[in-house]
């Protein structure tokens, strides 16, 4: 009898190590696959920034690298927004109500950089406004304040790709290709890609990201 269990957990042994070989090998995954990329040019960034400040003062384009930052105590992005400061992108042209969608995008977060939101995806069924926010809180990624994606991310490029399947409520987060979130949807009508800087909690007085290679992408019928 003995014998048998010592065989019986020397298989599981094998087979949890073949289990574990094949998902080291299989390596990052090609998110884009059976996805469209959509034509983007400078008419389709919208710069949402501190309405009482040129635009030149909180973003740059330089060598093919959007450049955001932020300062704790700018003014909101229009006059009568009570929201936090922010200097994002917003995508413009792409806003969807259905289907699947995916926004790729490099990023880099400086050292310091503390507080702030660098991706979202907007839109959700009030009160609230977002379906996702990919946050930073002294160098980590963070999905909101709830779950850690990647730790120590200051001063590294990195790829994000966001998946939203807006008909299952599903969005899936890919940090360089290794899946690192899976979380439902919030509802909503409609949505759009953003990226850049906007304040939340605890926010550093500066805040900065960079992004480049951005990419808006649909799934193929």
């Amino acid at each position: 009898m003995a014998s048998f269990f010592q065989s019986l957990a020397f298989s599981f042994l094998c087979i949890l190590q073949l289990v574990t070989h094949k998902a080291l090998a299989s390596g990052p995954v090609n998110t884009t696959e059976g996805f469209v990329s959509l034509p983007l040019n400078r008419s389709n960034y919208n710069i949402q920034r501190p309405y009482d400040v040129p635009q030149d003062q909180r973003y740059s384009f330089i060598n093919g690298i959007h450049k955001c930052w932020v300062y704790s105590t700018d003014k909101p992005h229009t006059p009568t927004s009570q929201t936090k400061p922010r200097t994002e992108i917003a995508i413009h042209g792409y806003g969807y109500s259905s289907g699947i969608w995916q926004f790729e995008g490099y990023g880099y977060v400086p050292n310091g950089t503390s507080g702030v939101c660098i991706m979202q995806v907007f839109g959700a069924t009030p009160p609230r406004a977002s379906t996702l926010m990919i946050r930073v809180y002294n160098g980590s990624l963070m999905y909101y304040r709830n779950q850690v994606l990647v730790p120590d991310t200051y001063d590294k490029w990195f790829r994000l790709n966001v998946i939203h399947d807006v008909d299952a409520a599903k969005v899936n987060v890919y940090i360089d290709g290794y899946l690192k979130l899976e979380a439902d949807g919030r509802g909503g009508t409609s949505h759009a890609f953003k990226c850049g800087v906007y304040a939340q909690n605890n926010d550093s007085y500066c805040m900065e990201s960079r992004w480049k290679d951005i990419k808006v992408l649909r799934k193929s019928d």
